[in-house]
């Protein structure tokens, strides 16, 4: 009965693992409708097989998990290919905010009130409702904030600035581990980087929490908490 129970687990684990890889990365952040639907309806398929021991065969919950998966490919490509099966299966986005106004009719469609959309807004960094131009409620129910120009961030490009891009940092040091592979593929050895530890007052490596390094060799350097 145990190995029964271990081996359906394995099994079904596996093949959970590649639907859901199939399915692509969306699935793993924020859904829309359809994807939320067979997001629920795996998770009873998956455990079904696992914890009902009077049904002795696996495939009972193999074929309904295949079956989402293809109906899932299937209204992808469909959603892909047609505008209108996308607006009809997923929906459209809504205009909460559009030049300013608050659009009531569609904060009551979309059964949003002042407090939600308030909270949502603070959350994006957003508090006068006077700043923003438009506000768009996505189909995954994520929003998206519009400010008017005078109130968006400032660019190297709005002020004709020449912008110097450091490119991506590199990690050098990860909780007092040096990776030498990385230090290699910036060009440095172990030499530099014990002169670069001894200038920030470190010991040794091991008393580092992070040390990276971008393209411009710009270091940021963290040192370990101590106890």
């Amino acid at each position: 009965m145990l190995l029964t129970l271990a081996y359906r687990t394995a099994v079904m684990f596996i093949i959970m693992l590649v639907t859901m890889r199939v399915l692509g990365k969306r699935q793993m952040g924020q859904l829309e409708l359809n994807e939320l639907v067979v997001a629920i309806m795996l998770s009873e398929l998956a455990v079904s097989p696992i914890t009902n021991p009077g049904n002795n065969r696996l495939l009972y919950g193999i074929i309904p998990v295949a079956v989402l998966l293809v109906g899932e490919l299937l209204i992808a490509f469909l959603c892909l290919k047609s505008v209108r099966i996308r607006g009809f299966i997923v929906g459209k986005p809504s205009n909460i905010i559009k030049n300013g106004q608050i659009l009531q009719q569609e904060m009551r469609k979309n059964r949003l009130n002042l407090t939600e959309l308030t909270e949502k807004l603070r959350a994006q960094g957003y508090t006068d409702l006077s700043t923003i131009k438009h506000v768009i409620l996505e189909v995954n129910g994520a929003l998206s904030v519009l400010p008017f120009k005078a109130h968006a961030p400032a660019t190297y490009e709005a002020h004709q600035l020449q912008g110097k891009d450091n490119g991506l940092p590199v990690l050098v040091i990860n909780d007092g581990r040096v990776l030498d592979q990385n230090l290699t593929a910036l060009g440095f050895d172990r030499r530099w980087l014990e002169k670069e530890l001894k200038k920030r007052g470190a010991v040794d490596h091991t008393k580092v929490f992070l040390l990276s390094v971008d393209e411009n060799q710009n270091i940021y350097y963290a040192p370990k908490d101590i106890p």
